[in-house]
């Protein structure tokens, strides 16, 4: 078994089991007076032998109403069904996952992930705070973490889609990538920047749907790849795009395909 798929097995079942029925299937569905469902958890700590182990940014899980999991370890997305029976996790069906190699801290994350979760795990949810107890007494720390709302959110591009196909946004000769962000405002308008200039737009939000105006930016000239990424998001940016927001990350697409995803952060300054 995979470290990823291990990581999110076990978080699903944690989270499963805590205020879940008891299933005898892959996936039983979720019955729990908490807002597992739906909630982002992001993995605060995670402990091998009483050691810590460094959680690499952005590590996280969620599961679904009917006993779904997937995980984010900072490299790999993964996934499982659960069932449980009492305060007691076991993993069921693995469902595929990637299987990117990761050097350093998401690497060993993974690694320590995997040797440490199998079995039967015990799961624990007090005040929003999710717990997970191995056999061998290694344990997992999560809190759960608000959905943030398409309006006011500082969204921090970090992919770019084309035929459907997303693609990681390109690195300049530091290995750094373009600052390219976005902020919808409640008086109907768009601002943040696109790689190299700022911009601003009107923006009319429906619920699947956002209708850009006529975008206005300054007229810096930068360096690579600053200025390709600027291009790519002018052509999203452009008429009707279709958006979907599900918890802190955003895609949007064009009719033709074209399109960017964003995570919530801070906006550039």
């Amino acid at each position: 078994m995979t470290t990823v798929t291990a990581l999110t097995t076990l978080a699903l079942l944690a989270l499963a089991g805590c205020g879940t029925e008891s299933g005898r299937g892959s996936g039983s569905a979720v019955r729990t007076d908490l807002p597992l469902t739906d909630v982002r958890w992001n993995i605060e700590s995670f402990s091998v032998d009483g050691k810590k182990i460094a959680v690499p940014a952005g590590a996280s899980l969620e599961i679904d109403s009917k006993g779904k999991a997937s995980a984010e370890t900072g490299c790999n997305g993964v996934g499982a069904m659960v069932t449980v029976d009492g305060d007691t996790i076991t993993v069921g069906e693995r469902l595929p996952s990637t299987q990117m190699g990761c050097p350093g801290v998401p690497g060993d994350f993974e690694k320590a992930l995997g040797g440490a979760f199998d079995g039967k795990i015990k799961a624990k949810v007090e005040d929003k705070k999710l717990t997970l107890t191995t056999a061998g007494g290694d344990s997992i720390a999560l809190s759960a973490e608000k959905p943030a709302p398409l309006v006011g959110t500082g969204w921090a591009v970090d992919s770019l889609v084309s035929d459907g196909t997303a693609r990681s946004l390109p690195k300049d000769k530091k290995g750094e990538t373009p600052k390219a962000t976005l902020t919808f405002t409640k008086d109907g308008t768009v601002s943040g920047n696109l790689g190299c200039n700022g911009f601003s737009a009107s923006a009319k939000i429906t619920d699947s749907t956002i209708t850009f105006g006529a975008v206005k930016a300054t007229k810096r000239m930068c360096p690579e790849p600053g200025m390709s990424v600027e291009r790519e998001l002018m052509k999203v940016l452009d008429g009707q795009v279709t958006y979907e927001l599900h918890h802190r990350a955003l895609t949007l697409k064009t009719a033709g395909g074209e399109g960017f995803s964003a995570v919530a952060g801070s906006p550039a300054k």
